[in-house]
């Protein structure tokens, strides 16, 4: 747990943060307040005029807020006003009463791969999209039938697409050698009343394979230094086949601690502040154990939580199916199965007295 003066250093830049940029909208909303009254001394009209481009280009930002933020941010259109023209924008694509003048539209399949292709590969142009279908896929098509539907689903240029690249995309295009970590506290009883330990664990993103590295009641830099030794070591450390590690902004994270982690060959790809959901499997980790485990507990002392996390580790690891791999095992359990079909003896391994149950098949 945070000293409570460095909690209150934190909750104090964090409402800086959020001052500042408050600032900075209202500044843009009296901007246009301005150019507003302006517009009406020039014109005896307030109403202003939209192309269908500037329309499709406030429809799509629009969409992206929440309803709160909506009626805060839009000054010049109404939130209602906006959706309604996303929802136009979006009946267009399968609007088929308006005459068809020109050369007929794409085939849908075709429209849907422009897009897909698009879409994955933030940094592909209408010449490299078109090149794509053409010489790879065999699909005739030009470079501006590539720029009129992504136009038309609102999907902007390769500069504009790259710059605005997602968390959820890095994540993805760095899959196989992204890990993450993260701490959670849990309560057990001691001699002397309640005790919080904190517990260290490490999650591979691909696979969802967790290492437990660590549980203390109060981690320090010493303690985080040799966690980061034990993960980044080249014979069996856990990190030992990582790239990034995505964490929060804990002052646990010293300088130490990635320093080391760097010298092992793993960056530190720190998410913002106040984002979980940046940490998505993580948390979900975190979720998981305390649903499925510890929450079911009255925790007496260390040796004892430290028995839970080891069991349910085993189970998370070899026997539960989980469902962001396919419904897949992280790693097969080796010993007297049946894979071959439903001939075998329908057997269970029990843990913590049936609370987690893993049903197989004997060998026969």
């Amino acid at each position: 747990m945070l000293p409570a003066t460095l909690q209150f250093l934190i909750t104090m830049i964090a409402c800086a943060i959020n001052e500042r940029m408050q600032r900075k909208l209202d500044y843009t909303q009296e901007e246009v307040r301005v150019l507003k009254d302006m517009l009406k001394a020039a014109t005896g009209s307030d109403r202003i005029v939209f192309t269908a481009d500037q329309r499709r280009r406030l429809a799509v930002a629009g969409k992206a807020l929440s309803p709160e933020e909506r009626k805060k941010c839009c000054q010049i259109v109404k939130p209602g006003t906006l959706l309604g023209w996303f929802r136009q924008m979006a009946a267009q694509t399968y609007d088929s009463s308006k005459k068809k003048v020109g050369r007929p539209r794409k085939k849908k399949d075709i429209r849907k791969l422009v897009i897909a292709m698009a879409l994955a590969n933030l940094g592909w142009g209408y010449t490299k999209i078109r090149d794509a279908l053409r010489t790879g896929l065999k699909i005739e098509i030009g470079r501006t039938t590539v720029a009129n539907i992504l136009l038309e689903e609102g999907i902007e240029p390769a500069p504009e697409r790259e710059r605005k690249r997602t968390w959820k995309q890095f994540m993805k295009s760095h899959w196989d050698t992204l890990y993450a970590c993260d701490f959670f506290s849990v309560e057990a009883l001691g001699p002397f009343g309640t005790v919080r330990y904190m517990v260290f664990f490490v999650i591979e993103i691909k696979s969802r394979a967790v290492e437990i590295a660590g549980i203390a009641v109060d981690p320090g830099e010493a303690w985080m230094k040799q966690v980061a030794r034990n993960l980044t070591d080249p014979v069996d450390g856990f990190l030992r086949g990582a790239k990034y590690l995505i964490h929060d902004r804990d002052p646990l994270f010293t300088e130490a601690f990635i320093a080391i982690l760097e010298a092992g060959g793993v960056k530190s790809a720190k998410i913002p502040a106040q984002s979980p959901n940046c940490n998505p499997y993580a948390e979900r980790f975190v979720k998981t154990i305390k649903y499925e485990c510890l929450n079911h507990f009255v925790i007496f002392g260390e040796r004892h939580l430290r028995h839970l996390i080891k069991e349910f580790v085993e189970h998370y690891m070899t026997e539960r199916f989980h469902q962001g791999i396919g419904g897949q095992l992280i790693r097969k359990q080796f010993g007297p199965t049946n894979d071959n079909g439903a001939d075998g003896k329908v057997a269970c391994r029990s843990r913590f007295g049936g609370m987690l149950n893993y049903y197989y098949r004997e060998a026969a």
